[in-house]
């Protein structure tokens, strides 16, 4: 953990030169399809179909590792062309921009899926295994602790690095481990819970960045199968008559603020199936922001940046976005009302 930590300033000079780094991420591709013939790379793949915001336009490259190690030996490749690599889980928390995202290479978790019980009863599951399916696993096996889980519509890699949560539940609770592969320095390690710096809706991965989460250890309580069905159904029942989950989303738009809960003071300032274009505060539950019909990211972003401002203006308190929005140059960042509009929205395209 030390040893990463040391390294989090390390940059290199591809990364701040975009014409070298454009120049690299070309020659990344070219060594993928030699190095590994195998491997399933999608090219201009339009994020739209991997998103469920249905948003977001064409990334350079996207690949999908069949398993772990060719995973690593992917991310190899890529260290070996200056190119950090970005995972994607079920694309369930992300805003990806319409313009693409032509100097990224993203690689897929989805067939990172293995996922059983250890000698000592703890539960294994890779990057890629949803939430869903974990609980489920979970219930199957008599084990309890996941429960909350059941209906959180991501992968435990991306649960990890956030620490997804619902219903009084979190993920770091039911951790024991988790090994990532440090992109810098190629190096695998395995973490402890406690290592793991986890926190509300954010751990030591979400706050270092370069560390690709492969695979968790999770460690639950025996108990009563049918038990730990019914309140499975419990809370997915809760989920269906509160949540807007007939349309696209990204789950919850904002962090719930220290004393308060985002969905009622987004309610409170009448900010209620607000709309912007094809984007809406959803009218079933003020916490989430929906597509209605052909949303666009900056439709998203504006009613984010709109009620994020109305709410400090009229309850003094601070809106931080949960989901995560690309690319980082324009990201609602909690620092406080001033945050300016996004230039691409507002027709003040930077000079180049």
């Amino acid at each position: 953990m030390d040893d990463i930590e040391r390294k989090q300033e390390e940059t290199t000079a591809a990364e701040e030169n975009p014409n070298r780094c454009r120049e690299n991420l070309e020659k990344a591709v070219a060594a993928v399809k030699e190095a590994l013939p195998g491997m399933t790379l999608l090219e201009r793949e339009p994020m739209s179909q991997h998103s469920s915001f249905r948003i977001g336009g064409p990334v350079r490259a996207l690949a999908v590792p069949s398993d772990v190690t060719s995973l690593t030996k992917l991310c190899s490749v890529l260290k070996q062309n200056h190119i950090a690599p970005m995972m994607l889980g079920n694309g369930t928390n992300i805003l990806f921009p319409d313009e693409g995202l032509d100097q990224v290479f993203l690689v897929s978790t989805e067939k990172l899926t293995k996922m059983f019980l250890l000698p000592d009863g703890a539960l294994y599951a890779e990057a890629g295994v949803s939430l869903s399916k974990l609980a489920s696993f979970a219930q199957q096996n008599g084990l309890a602790g996941l429960e909350f889980a059941s209906g959180i519509p991501g992968t435990v890699g991306g649960g990890t690095i956030m620490n997804a949560g619902a219903y009084g539940g979190e993920l770091k609770d039911a951790i024991e481990s988790v090994v990532c592969l440090y992109v810098p320095d190629q190096r695998l390690y395995e973490l402890t819970r406690e290592q793991c710096a986890f926190a509300y809706r954010s751990s030591l991965f979400k706050k270092l960045g370069g560390c690709l989460v492969l695979s968790v250890v999770f460690r639950l309580e025996k108990g009563d199968g049918e038990t730990i069905a019914a309140k499975m159904r419990e809370l997915n029942e809760r989920r269906r008559d509160k949540q807007p989950l007939d349309l696209p989303s990204a789950g919850s738009a904002f962090k719930r603020p220290e004393g308060y809960y985002a969905a009622a003071l987004i309610d409170e300032a009448g900010l209620k199936g607000y709309t912007v274009g094809g984007a809406q505060v959803s009218e079933k539950h003020a916490g989430f922001v929906v597509n209605i019909g052909g949303a666009t990211s900056h439709d998203v972003y504006d009613l984010m940046m709109h009620v994020r401002n109305t709410v400090y203006r009229e309850k003094g308190v601070q809106m931080e976005p949960e989901i995560i929005i690309l690319p980082p140059d324009y990201r609602l960042e909690d620092f406080g009302p001033a945050v300016k509009p996004n230039i691409i929205t507002m027709g003040e395209r930077a000079e180049s």
